[in-house]
């Protein structure tokens, strides 16, 4: 699975790990995060991701 960073503030979304704090599980792609899923760290929406190579 591919990962995904944030452009405002370099978090990267690891689908392997999800994101526990806001109830996304592991294994979970990004994908199919909710469209009003934001960065755990800055709060930016999910548009601002960018997948990584």
């Amino acid at each position: 699975m591919k990962k995904f960073i944030c452009t405002a503030c370099g978090y990267i979304y690891d689908p392997e790990e999800g994101d526990p704090n806001s109830g996304i599980e592991p294994g979970t792609p990004f994908e199919e995060l909710p469209d009003d899923w934001c960065c755990p760290m800055c709060g930016v929406p999910k548009a601002q991701f960018k997948e990584m190579d």
